[in-house]
């Protein structure tokens, strides 16, 4: 979550202790050889994606950087999306890319000033869209299959969870009205699934990954369920994560973890149990979303043998930091150096037939 303020945020993590464009560009990305240093462990038939919005380019923190890499390691993720890759302190690039040098990885961030894709694949191919909104790639991984990932920020502004707490008696009107009314975030998604829609990625033969900061929080997670254990949720059929499965995207971390009670996936904050000396509204804000490859229709073609497709299937989550530090801890000594935890979906390659 993007904010001039970021002290404005902080927060109580007891529910997480218990409840523990433009056109195409192409070949325009940085191409660092591979290092065996990146410590990933390869598994030809699994695909790990990190979605982070890593905070002020981890300048926040005493040599975030470093720990931003450390976070990346632990990981072992082959694909990150990441926000707020901005200028590293010193005579340093943006983090993206000095990141990406330390793995030998190859980086996309475009015109973008923060959103950069991180990978040790190869890039393929890059998209452009507004550049504070989506920066997206087609990436081939080491057994040729290829597939399309986009990291993504949307609006901070009217967040969702602190409009409730301080105006508990707003209608449901309003709360829905703040998605495209007090803030932008119902238009820019909007926008980026148009973008996909005339770069024909909505119905692309490869799957599609959109992840990033949403900065607001899920349908899926405000439920009667929810609402009987969060202070401020409540049953709402929220626009902006509707808007993505009405485009035909799952959420893959709710694919692997169903419930939201027992499973909340909270990254909003790990870092800032207050927000400007009231409660914090915690959220599952980041978030990966996958469209399957179309492969049903001939495209004129009679056939009479099935189509396949190499798909992806979310197998598996986890939300970093594990375990949240005390806030105690002075910001500037953290070992986590974001207020945004790290979403972690591991997927599995998958060979999907159609007639």
């Amino acid at each position: 979550m993007f904010t001039v303020d970021h002290s404005s945020r902080t927060a109580i993590c007891i529910l997480a202790a218990t409840l523990i464009g433009v056109g195409g560009l192409i070949g325009c990305a940085s191409s660092p050889a591979h290092d065996a240093g990146s410590m990933v462990e390869v598994k030809p038939d699994v695909l790990r994606v990190l979605a982070w919005n890593v905070l002020h380019g981890a300048n926040d923190v005493a040599d975030g950087p470093e720990k931003a890499l450390a976070v990346i390691k632990e990981s072992r993720a082959d694909v990150v999306l990441m926000q707020e890759s901005y200028d590293i302190k010193g005579d340093r690039p943006k983090v993206g890319a000095w990141l990406a040098e330390q793995l030998g990885w190859n980086q996309w961030q475009g015109d973008s000033p923060h959103l950069c894709i991180l990978t040790r694949y190869d890039i393929a191919e890059t998209f452009a869209h507004e550049p504070w909104h989506g920066v997206g790639a087609r990436l081939v991984d080491d057994a040729g299959r290829s597939f399309i990932a986009w990291s993504i920020w949307l609006d901070y502004r009217a967040y969702i969870t602190y409009e409730l707490r301080d105006d508990p008696d707003m209608s449901d009107a309003d709360v829905i009205a703040l998605e495209s009314v007090d803030s932008k975030r119902l238009p820019e998604a909007t926008r980026i699934i148009a973008r996909l829609k005339a770069l024909g990625q909505l119905e692309s033969p490869i799957p599609v990954l959109v992840g990033g900061d949403w900065n607001t929080p899920s349908h899926l997670d405000w439920t009667l369920d929810t609402s009987r254990v969060y202070k401020r949720r409540r049953d709402l059929p929220l626009p902006v994560s509707l808007a993505m499965k009405d485009a035909g995207f799952t959420d893959t971390y709710r694919v692997v973890e169903p419930n939201p009670v027992q499973s909340p996936g909270l990254t909003w904050s790990p870092m800032f149990r207050m927000s400007g000396g009231k409660d914090q509204g915690f959220e599952r804000i980041d978030r990966v979303y996958l469209k399957d490859p179309v492969i049903d229709g001939s495209g004129g073609v009679d056939r009479t043998e099935p189509r396949t497709a190499a798909t992806l299937q979310p197998r598996r989550a986890e939300v970093y930091p594990l375990v949240w530090e005390s806030d105690e801890i002075p910001v500037l000594e953290r070992s986590f150096p974001s207020d945004h935890g790290a979403v972690l979906i591991e997927f599995g390659w998958v060979t999907s037939r159609s007639r």
